[in-house]
């Protein structure tokens, strides 16, 4: 007997209920699909429906037959989509995943040498906590003055020196000149252990049949991964804060080091070293009087990628703590104040201007007097 609040507030559903009968041959084959095929109640009703329209349609008029029927068409067409869409998909069976291997090895190797990355950290954080104190100590007008001596230096250009200067002031115009500095101390850290390691690593490439065999497979996998994929080791053996954004950005910021290192000795002209072997120079003497002076322009070249790349890394490394102008542009765009993103990304672009042009000034300056001089010479 159906309750009276049912039939009140759904008359439509009381009504189908009170023509709706089900044979009772019908209703044991139902129950019997169900538990043979083990299917749910929603499964088998629309079986039902499918098989037996003779039976259900007279509960429901020919209007709401029809929109039924239409319905399991639809059902019908989205099932045969999912059927194949699931031919097309690669079977699970044959998946496997490294996730849990990957958390494993990573949790046994902080376990067993945590000691060892909380003193690296320690020591980097010591090394940050020197530089950021040091450029601090700086006056605003002697750091830009800095800059100004070494854009000179490097391309005896005074257009250019005078727009190097005016853009660091513009910096502190906008308000950003602490977290330049911020900014500064990372890239000058990152760069610089970017640097030391690349240089050497860049000979033996250059030097080493097997070396180059391992290595520039490898850097084409460096340089081709996503940059945000560098602060997953980095979170994992540091967690949040300047040291891992400084080991992402070495990461991230070595391959051009290597690659253009070992392409200047490389091309190193034969005869020269032909010439230099003749006077009876040892391997280690060639490489420091005449490969290295002669690859200069390239490893220079490759100093200004890595300053480069080491930039926009630390700016992508804000989001796990890096702090700096990259911080100001991630807080922009998570509070979608585009004046203060705007300011910040200005201010990325103008430091990244005037070390561009200031690196690329001790390049190709030398690169380019270089070989008049030794013209006039020999």
């Amino acid at each position: 007997m159906l309750r009276r609040p049912l039939v009140g507030a759904a008359p439509e559903i009381v009504a189908v209920l009170e023509k709706a009968t089900f044979p009772l041959a019908d209703l044991n084959a139902n129950l019997a699909a169900m538990a043979q095929l083990k299917r749910d109640a929603k499964t088998q009703a629309v079986a039902f429906l499918k098989a037996r329209p003779d039976i259900w349609q007279p509960w429901v008029g020919p209007a709401i037959a029809a929109r039924i029927d239409a319905g399991l068409q639809d059902q019908a067409e989205r099932s045969v989509q999912e059927a194949a869409r699931a031919a097309s998909l690669f079977p699970s069976s044959l998946v496997v995943s490294i996730r849990r291997p990957v958390n494993e090895a990573v949790a046994a190797l902080v376990t067993k040498h945590g000691a060892a990355f909380r003193a690296a950290s320690h020591a980097f954080l010591s090394l940050i906590v020197l530089v950021d104190t040091g450029l601090g100590l700086i006056p605003w007008w002697l750091l830009i003055g800095i800059f100004i001596g070494l854009a000179w230096a490097g391309s005896r250009r005074p257009a250019l020196t005078v727009a190097v200067g005016v853009l660091m002031f513009a910096v502190g115009m906008l308000g950003l000149w602490d977290l330049m500095l911020q900014t500064l101390t990372l890239m000058l850290i990152s760069s610089g252990v970017a640097l030391v390691i690349g240089l050497p690593v860049g000979i033996l490439t250059a030097k080493s049949s097997w070396a180059r065999a391992v290595l520039l497979p490898t850097l084409d996998i460096m340089q081709t991964m996503p940059s945000f994929v560098y602060l997953i080791p980095a979170l994992m053996l540091f967690g949040l804060g300047k040291v891992p954004a400084i080991l992402a950005t070495v990461i991230y910021a070595l391959p051009p080091m290597i690659r253009l290192t070992a392409l200047g000795i490389d091309q190193v002209d034969s005869e020269i070293k032909e010439a230099a072997t003749a006077f009876g120079v040892t391997p280690l003497q060639m490489l420091l009087t005449v490969e290295l002076p002669l690859a200069r322009p390239s490893i220079m070249a490759g100093v200004n990628q890595t300053i480069m790349l080491a930039l926009s890394m630390v700016v992508v490394a804000s989001m796990i703590g890096a702090r700096g102008l990259g911080e100001r542009v991630l807080n922009g765009i998570q509070s979608l104040d585009i004046g203060q993103g705007l300011e910040a990304g200005i201010g990325i672009v103008i430091l990244a201007v005037v070390l561009d042009r200031i690196t690329q000034g001790f390049g190709g300056r030398r690169g380019a007097t270089g070989p008049g001089e030794r013209g006039r010479h020999g």
